[in-house]
């Protein structure tokens, strides 16, 4: 198997954890991406000469990284020093109501009682308990596996699953399946949120997503560096297993020759040959053509209106009074439904939406800082990217997030310039995407079968990340990478054993 030739195209998280994966097994492999740094949505952005993380910032699920680091001879805690929080997020609907999530259900069950009442406190302990049962029937036939259309993961689940299949409401919205636990506005809001995870609305979405509240129960863990550190970090490990990362290296087309791929060819000209390509770019992008006619059908065409969310996002240095900031804060809008109606029907910005804050600087302990602190903000907007933001937009969103934190108590005093990023820079930053952040909306029981699996038409040719199966998310992303890893391995027939370890240490999984 050395002498195969592999070539990733994309050094997001999920190219990355596929060139990890293929290079511990002996394999030739070439990243290339097409941006100067690796980690795709997984970045951070200088400010005042200051790194402030700009995309992903809530890690769970770390046993996929822990498994994935596993097979390089190494252990996720050597590499990052990953640290649990107790305190999972802290939320806020005004200046007076308040309520903090922790990773302890009884804590947490606490909390509510006081806040809503001994009635939500009962709904929240069998909320969590039905959210782990949706979590143990999928990990196995879905998460864990190739992409099932609907009657392979019946049969996966086998006749004695079949009954928990149909528990996990699959043909309910998340939004009538939270009524079933609880009657408080304010809860169903703060736990409908989990599907903008997976840039969704929560009343279009599957009861399904109510998993995400299990995998945050399960643990949330910071890392050193943040979550670009992470990419960093995943990146470094392929290249002492023998990967090798270009980057500022774009693909022009993917290279077809005799009904099989045979390499690629960059936009400078440059052609390399290799005997498979996993394509770890969104699968919008190849449907649209931006990697050669001949790949497109394997690709997705995503119409503007299934698009997943995308967002407007802040990278600042601010002092913030008035308000404890937790590391997670979510600030919630007044009236939920109007806030989704605005964005995925009427195509704009609500005017009144709800704005997460990451205090990057904050622990559990949620001290503030002396001095500014790093902050992202963060407010979900449609991915029509290709229509820009006008300046008054942008100077409207403003208004609208500052004014919401402003009625919760909270006062950012900027200090230096911040750095905006619209969905139109996110539509040139991820090209065929509209500014999408996580592919086709995950509206619709049927939408998780329509997404991609790791094996395409197109001999040799594969997919990985967060636009394909298993779904969007860090770890998502990174299990897709080592789904497609896997399958191109044992389409290679690939019997060659384990690379010895790169580094001291061994594994650490939960």
């Amino acid at each position: 198997m050395g002498d195969k030739r592999v070539i990733v195209i994309g050094a997001g998280i999920g190219g990355l954890a596929a060139a990890l994966s293929l290079a511990a097994r002996g394999l030739d492999v070439t990243v290339l991406e097409r941006a100067d740094t690796v980690g795709g949505k997984m970045r951070s952005l200088p400010v005042g000469g200051v790194p402030v993380e700009a995309g992903p910032t809530v890690f769970t699920m770390r046993w996929v990284f822990d498994e994935l680091f596993a097979e390089a001879g190494t252990s996720l805690d050597a590499a990052v020093r990953p640290r649990p929080t107790a305190l999972l997020a802290r939320h806020a609907w005004n200046a007076r109501e308040r309520l903090d999530l922790f990773a302890d259900i009884g804590a947490s069950a606490d909390a509510i009682g006081r806040f809503a009442g001994a009635r939500e406190a009962d709904g929240y302990r069998r909320f969590c308990a039905r959210a782990a049962e949706v979590y143990r029937t999928l990990e196995g036939p879905f998460i864990r596996a190739d992409r099932p259309s609907p009657v392979d993961l019946g049969r996966r689940v086998g006749l004695s699953g079949i009954g928990g299949l149909w528990r996990i409401q699959p043909f309910a919205t998340l939004w009538s399946a939270l009524g079933e636990y609880f009657q408080d506005r304010r809860l169903r809001q703060l736990f409908g949120r989990y599907s903008t995870y997976c840039g969704a609305s929560p009343f279009e979405a599957p009861a399904t997503l109510m998993l995400v509240a299990h995998v945050e129960q399960a643990g949330v863990w910071t890392v050193e560096g943040g979550l670009s550190g992470l990419a960093r970090a995943t990146a470094g490990l392929a290249e002492r297993c023998g990967a090798r990362l270009r980057t500022g290296a774009p693909v022009a087309r993917i290279v077809v020759e005799r009904g099989r791929v045979a390499g690629v060819e960059l936009e400078g000209g440059e052609r390399i040959a290799a005997d498979a390509v996993i394509a770890s770019a969104d699968v919008a992008a190849l449907g649209a053509g931006l990697f050669g006619a001949e790949v497109a059908p394997a690709g997705d065409l995503v119409p503007p209106r299934e698009r997943s969310l995308s967002a407007v996002t802040v990278c600042l240095r601010a002092r913030a009074s008035g308000f404890d900031l937790a590391h997670h804060t979510v600030f919630f809008s007044s009236d939920y439904r109007a806030e989704f109606d605005a964005i995925l029907r009427a195509r704009r910005l609500p005017t009144d939406p709800t704005v997460y804050v990451c205090a990057q600087d904050r622990g559990d302990a949620a001290t503030a800082p002396d001095g500014p602190e790093r902050l992202l903000v963060l407010v979900n907007a449609p991915a029509d990217g290709e229509r820009p933001l006008t300046p008054q937009e942008i100077a409207a969103c403003e208004t609208s997030w500052t004014r919401r934190l402003a009625a919760c108590g909270l006062t950012l005093a900027p200090e230096g310039p911040a750095t905006v990023t619209t969905p139109g820079d996110f539509a040139g930053l991820f090209p065929g995407t509209g500014g999408a952040l996580y592919g086709r909306a995950s509206h619709g029981w049927t939408a998780t079968f329509k997404r991609s699996g790791a094996r395409t038409k197109v001999p040799g040719l594969y997919l990985a990340g967060g636009s394909v199966h298993p779904g969007p998310g860090v770890p998502m992303a990174a299990q897709s990478g080592r789904l497609a890893a896997a399958a191109l391995i044992a389409d290679l027939g690939s019997t060659r054993p384990w690379r010895g370890a790169v580094t001291s240490g061994g594994t650490s999984t939960r």
